[in-house]
C-alpha cells in the first residue's frame, strides 16, 4: 500500500501538482489514523493531505482510482447455456463451429464472460505502445487501439451472423436475445476493463517516468502518444535530423559516382590525345530518385505525416523531383506550396486549408482522384510513398487503382504507424500491403528518419 500511495503522489507531481515532502509525510500520517478499510475515508484522508489548490481536485480524483480501484470492477455475465434446452445447445454448438476459429474462441470466452488475464492485458498494452504512454488525455485513445487489436469489429459482425444462422436453424426469438444480449454485456465488460488497464498503466508510467524535456527519449515515444508540447519539441528535432540525413545521404551519393567503366565516354574524351586513354570515364553508379509521396492528413495520422513533409522538404537536394500530394477524403496536390523557403509557412497552409476530422477519411476516392489527374507523374523511374495508416472507413480502396499505381513505379513504400496485428476492422492494409515492395512501421520520429534514410539510400 505504501508504495501505491509514493506512485500516486509522483504521478500527482508529473502531473503538475505541488506536493512537498511535508504534505506526503501527513498523508501517510492520516491513513495511520484512519485506516484503509473504508475506501471512502482512505481517498479524503489522501485528498485533504496532498491538495492544496481547488484547481487540483480533477487531477486528484482522475488519479486515485487508477492507483486503488474504482470499487466496481468490470461485471462479466454467465453462460447462457446454463439454463437452456438440449435442442437449444446442439443449435448453438452448430452456429459456433460455422465460424472461424479465431472468432469462435473470441465468441466462447465473451459467452462464458472470461476477462482478459493480466499477461494478456500487459501483452496488448505493449503492442499498441501503452508502455510508452504518460499523459491520460490518451487513455481512451490507447483503450480504442486495445480493442482494435482484439479484433472487436469483427467479432461484432460475427455476433450478426450467429445470431441469424440460430434464427435459420429455428431457435426461439427469446433465446436469441438473450445470447445477443449476454454476449454484448460482456464485451461491454471486457472494454470497461481495458480501459481501466490503460489508465492504470499510464498512471503508473507518469509515476515512473515524470515528463521531461529530454529529446532523445520523445524520438522513441509513439506519434499518438505525445502532446503538445511533444511536439512542438519534435519539430524542432526533425531540422537537425534532416540537416545530418543530407549529408549522409549526400557523401553516399558523392562515393557511390565511380561506377563501372564507361568505354563510350572514355573514347570520345580520349580524342583530343589522338586516342591514347589518359582519361578514364566511369558510369554513375546512382542517381537521384525521383518521389511521388502521398500523405494522409486526417486525425490519426496528421503529426506523422507532417513530419515526413518537413523531412522531404529539407532532402530536396538529394531527390530529382518531388510530387507529394495531402488526402482526407479528397486528394490535393502541395507541391507548389513548398516553392517557397519556409518548410513550416508551407506545412501549416496545407493543413489549414485541409482541416482534419474524425472518420471521413477516403483513400479510395482520393486514389479516384490521383487516377484523373496525376497519373503520368509516376514511371519507371518513381519512387511511389504512401504515408497512412490505410483505414478507409469502409470505403472502396480502389485496389485497382493502387495496383497500377504501384506497376507503373519503380518501387512503392508504405509507411504506416501501425503493425500489422492491428490491421483489423476498417483497415485495408492487408490488401494494400501485398502490392507494396515494402511497409515499413513508422511509429514515432526515430522509425520516421531511419525510413527516410533507407528511400534515400536505395
Amino acid at each position: 500500500m505504501e508504495s501505491r500511495i509514493l506512485q500516486l503522489i509522483s504521478a500527482l507531481r508529473a502531473s503538475g501538482v505541488r506536493v512537498s515532502l511535508a504534505e506526503s509525510a501527513e498523508a501517510f500520517s492520516a491513513v495511520d489514523l484512519m485506516g484503509i478499510q473504508d475506501r471512502e475515508q482512505f481517498r479524503l484522508s489522501l485528498r485533504a493531505t496532498l491538495i492544496k489548490d481547488v484547481k487540483d481536485i480533477p487531477t486528484f480524483e482522475k488519479l486515485f482510482p487508477l492507483f486503488f480501484g474504482s470499487g466496481q470492477p468490470p461485471m462479466m455475465g454467465g453462460n447462457p447455456m446454463d439454463d437452456m434446452t438440449p435442442e437449444e445447445a446442439q443449435m448453438l454448438a452448430e452456429a459456433l463451429r460455422q465460424l472461424a476459429e479465431n472468432l469462435r474462441q473470441r465468441m466462447e470466452r465473451l459467452m462464458n464472460g472470461e476477462p482478459l488475464t493480466k499477461s494478456e492485458l500487459e501483452a496488448l498494452g505493449k503492442l499498441v505502445g501503452l508502455n510508452q504512454a504518460d499523459n491520460l488525455n490518451y487513455q481512451n485513445w490507447m483503450a480504442q487501439r486495445m480493442i482494435r487489436a482484439l479484433a472487436f469489429p469483427e467479432v461484432r459482425e460475427a455476433l450478426k451472423e450467429l445470431m441469424e444462422q440460430l434464427a435459420q436453424m429455428g431457435m426461439s426469438r427469446g433465446r436469441i436475445e438473450q445470447i445477443r444480449d449476454m454476449i454484448q454485456q460482456n464485451m461491454r465488460g471486457m472494454q470497461e476493463q481495458i480501459n481501466q488497464f490503460a489508465g492504470e498503466r499510464i498512471a503508473e508510467n507518469l509515476s515512473e517516468r515524470p515528463r521531461s524535456d529530454n529529446v532523445d527519449s520523445l524520438t522513441n515515444r509513439p506519434f499518438h502518444a505525445l502532446s503538445d508540447a511533444d511536439k512542438k519539441l519534435l519539430q524542432r528535432e526533425v531540422k537537425r535530423l534532416a540537416a545530418a540525413l543530407r549529408t549522409r545521404i549526400a557523401l553516399r551519393q558523392k562515393h557511390a559516382k565511380s561506377g563501372q567503366l564507361d568505354p563510350k565516354a572514355t573514347i570520345r574524351a580520349n580524342l583530343k590525345y589522338h586516342g591514347v586513354p589518359m582519361e578514364i570515364r566511369h558510369k554513375d553508379r546512382v542517381r537521384k530518385p525521383k518521389i511521388v509521396v502521398i500523405c494522409d492528413i486526417s486525425t490519426s495520422m496528421r503529426f506523422c505525416s507532417e513530419l515526413m513533409l518537413s523531412f522531404l522538404f529539407a532532402l530536396q537536394g538529394q531527390v530529382r523531383k518531388t510530387h507529394a500530394f495531402a488526402f482526407i477524403n479528397h486528394l490535393e496536390y502541395i507541391s507548389e506550396d513548398f516553392n517557397g523557403s519556409n518548410a513550416d509557412e508551407a506545412i501549416a497552409s496545407v493543413l489549414w486549408r485541409m482541416p482534419s476530422g474524425h472518420y471521413n477519411t477516403d483513400l479510395g476516392w482520393s486514389l479516384n482522384d490521383f487516377n484523373s489527374e496525376y497519373m503520368d507523374t509516376l514511371n519507371g523511374q518513381t519512387t511511389l510513398i504512401i504515408v497512412g495508416d490505410g483505414r478507409n472507413n469502409y470505403n472502396d480502396p480502389r485496389l485497382d487503382i493502387f495496383s497500377l499505381m504501384s506497376r507503373r513505379a519503380v518501387r512503392t513504400i508504405w509507411l504506416n504507424p501501425e503493425p500489422p496485428a492491428l490491421w483489423h476492422g476498417d483497415s485495408d492494409m492487408p490488401r494494400y500491403a501485398p502490392l507494396c515492395n515494402n511497409v515499413l512501421k513508422v511509429s514515432n520520429l526515430r522509425e520516421l528518419a531511419e525510413a527516410v534514410d533507407t528511400l534515400l539510400a536505395a
